[in-house]
Formats: structure tokens, C-alpha cells, sequence
């Protein structure tokens, strides 16, 4: 059984990043061929948030079954995995990418592998009463990360602690399975499924919040740039895998 849900998680995140590549296609041919129809960007930009929302309560209803595999995921690369936060990006990232497009870095590097997105900006620069409204958000986010950074590392520190610890202890031998042992690794498993629901929560709540502040222009040359870089990490991560060598990942 657990082999078959591990197998489900990653063909849920090969859809998912097959599903990006699809949405920036349209992204990008929306920014080239009719980038003042308001509508149109707004809709694409809700299309996304949708298939992202979509995304997400797949893999909670398949992290319930095996939350474990979300955090050291063998369908990622081995630089992808050194990244994660929480099994996933750090909110926070999301406005590192708004303010060099917004102007405030174009000197970036990151600007470089962005140049077909109108040249690396937002294709508007951000007002004054934006800038306000973003920052107030990253303050709010980062708070929200903290404290489920802190909720992690509590949880991973629990195994050096009651039950678990003792539990090992009292065993007469190493790795033995009881019931006991299932109980204390099952409520650990479920507190594991509550803090990825909640970081996922919170990496869609800031995108929606991010998307609403923007402009359709502003929001459509975001959403490029967040999906060029989670695409351009993965093929990156795998070009560096199979240059030093290591195992190809699992298609």
C-alpha cells in the first residue's frame, strides 16, 4: 500500500509540474500577443491560483496516507530537497520575486533567466500605496512562517522525547514493531499532515493576496516568474544530478 501511494504522490507532482509548463505557455502568449487585455490576464491569473489550489488538496488527501514521503520526496532532485521548506517554497520567496520585478532590483541575476518576461519587470512598476500593502503582507507571512518553522523543529525534537524515546528504550529489540510503537509514530505522522496543511495554506493564501494587490499585468508577470523559476530549479537539479553521477530520478 505504501508503495502505491508514494507512486500516486509522484505522478500528483509530475501532473503538477506538467500542468505549469502549460500555464506558462499561456501566460507568456498572453503577454505577447494582447498584454493590456485586462480580463483576459485577470482570468489566466485565476486559472492559475485554481490549478495551484487543485494541486494542493490532492496532495494533502495523499500526504494523509504517507506524510513522510512529502518531506524527503525521491521525485525531486537532491538540490530540490536541500530547498524545501515544509515540503515546498518559503512564502516569503514570492515577494524576493515581486520586488525585482518590481524595480527595486533589476540588477538582480535573477532577472537574467526572466528577460522574456517583459525583460524582467512587472511590466508596471509598483506604486507607492502597493509597496505599502506588500510589505505589511511579508510581515504578516514571515510571522506565519516562523511560527510553523518553530512547530517543526518542536515536533522533530519530540522523537528524543516522551513517548518515542522511552519507547525505544524499553524495546528488547532494535526496530522491533508493536502496537505501541505504531500509535506513537501514527500521532506523530498526523501532527507532520497539520503543519504541511498549514504551510501549503499559507503558500496559496499569499500567492491569492499577492495577486490581488497586483495589477492583471502586474499579477500575469509574477505568476511567469514564480513558475519559470520552480520549473527552471527542477531541470536545473537534474542537470546537476547527472553530473555528479547520482541516480536519475524516478519518471
Amino acid at each position: 500500500m505504501a508503495s502505491r501511494d508514494r507512486e500516486q504522490s509522484k505522478c500528483c507532482f509530475k501532473e503538477w509540474m506538467e500542468l505549469q509548463e502549460q500555464d506558462l505557455s499561456e501566460l507568456l502568449q498572453a503577454l505577447k500577443l494582447d498584454p493590456q487585455n485586462k480580463d483576459r490576464l485577470k482570468h489566466l491569473a485565476e486559472k492559475g491560483i485554481c490549478h495551484f489550489q487543485d494541486y494542493i488538496n490532492k496532495r494533502t488527501q495523499l500526504a494523509r496516507r504517507d506524510v513522510s514521503a512529502f518531506f524527503a520526496p525521491t521525485w525531486c532532485t537532491s538540490w530540490e530537497n536541500s530547498l524545501l521548506w515544509i515540503s515546498g517554497c518559503r512564502p516569503s520567496l514570492f515577494f524576493r520575486l515581486v520586488y525585482v520585478l518590481g524595480g527595486s532590483k533589476m540588477e538582480s541575476k535573477l532577472s537574467e533567466f526572466l528577460q522574456d518576461t517583459r525583460e524582467g519587470s512587472l511590466g508596471e512598476v509598483l506604486t507607492c500605496s502597493q509597496l505599502v500593502v506588500v510589505n505589511s503582507l511579508q510581515s504578516k507571512t514571515i510571522r506565519e512562517e516562523e511560527r510553523l518553522t518553530g512547530e517543526l523543529a518542536a515536533l522533530q525534537e519530540d522523537i528524543a522525547d516522551q513517548p518515542i524515546a522511552m519507547i525505544a528504550k524499553g524495546l528488547s529489540q532494535l526496530g522491533e514493531m508493536n502496537r505501541e510503537v505504531e500509535e506513537a509514530l501514527d500521532e506523530h505522522g498526523q501532527a507532520m499532515v497539520r503543519i504541511l496543511e498549514e504551510a501549503d495554506q499559507l503558500r496559496l493564501n499569499t500567492v491569492k493576496e499577492l495577486v490581488n494587490i497586483l495589477t492583471p499585468l502586474q499579477a500575469v508577470d509574477f505568476l511567469v516568474a514564480s513558475k519559470k523559476l520552480h520549473l527552471c530549479v527542477h531541470k536545473w537539479g537534474r542537470n546537476r544530478d547527472q553530473k555528479l553521477g547520482r541516480e536519475n530520478l524516478e519518471d
